[in-house]
């Protein structure tokens, strides 16, 4: 794969608020500009990076979807999460110096690269940036546990919705609709993620669909009841 080096700004990015720390000054984000130097294009299918590859950069999501996956000891892929535009991949790689998974976009995609010794150097001048780092880290140890507590203690209908009304919740942060939303992971994916089979994914969305809870047409979604989905996550007297 090539990469395309463009010049960035972030300050003139539309998903900065998402990914840059703020209240920044002036000074202070032209200096970031000044990390965030390039861009790469991943195109549907690649990897960003591969488990095991050396770590040099974190990546900003500018646009597309990006899954990431591991192997587990029988040899099947196992996917450990999905990441959509204006947020940051490749933390994994900061432990060890080098990355434990890999990442491959799901559709055509975009990612802006920031060589992280690059940020470690202006984290010391700039408190905002640590900050921010600090805060990605944290938001990322946060889903980790939300995730055990979905494969922990959920039925599959509940992991199905809790996944629904956060995929949902995360777009409509970015401008899209609150109800309705391409599906750019596989159903098969979905189960990897939930700990669910395909079959089991295809029945419960199924059933969904016949409580008249969502649409779906293809890869195409629509939330119909996006307050049934919240009561099986959270059934009522809970």
């Amino acid at each position: 794969m090539k990469a395309e080096h463009i010049k960035v700004a972030c300050s003139s990015c539309t998903l900065r608020e998402l990914c840059m720390p703020a209240g920044l000054e002036p000074s202070e984000l032209k200096r970031i500009d000044e990390i965030v130097a390039t861009r790469r294009k991943v195109r549907r299918r690649e990897t960003l990076f591969r488990n095991g590859e050396p770590f040099t950069s974190l990546y900003a999501i500018r646009t597309g979807v990006f899954k990431t996956r591991v192997a587990t000891e029988d040899g099947r892929d196992q996917v450990t999460g999905f990441q959509m535009a204006g947020e940051i991949i490749g933390l994994d790689g900061i432990v060890n110096n080098q990355h434990t998974c890999d990442a491959v976009a799901l559709e055509d995609a975009e990612v802006c690269v920031m060589p992280f010794h690059r940020i470690e150097e202006l984290s010391r001048e700039v408190s905002a940036l640590q900050r921010h780092v600090h805060q990605i880290m944290s938001r990322e140890i946060v889903r980790e546990h939300g995730v055990m507590l979905l494969l922990g203690s959920m039925r599959a209908e509940e992991r199905l919705a809790a996944f629904l009304l956060n995929l949902v919740q995360r777009l409509h942060a970015r401008g899209f609709s609150r109800s309705e939303f391409v599906l750019r992971m596989t159903r098969e994916e979905i189960g990897s993620y939930l700990g669910l089979t395909l079959e089991t994914v295809s029945r419960t969305l199924s059933k969904f669909m016949e409580d008249g809870i969502v649409e779906v047409e293809k890869r195409n979604l629509r939330i119909v009841d996006a307050e049934a989905l919240r009561r099986i996550v959270n059934p009522p007297g809970c």
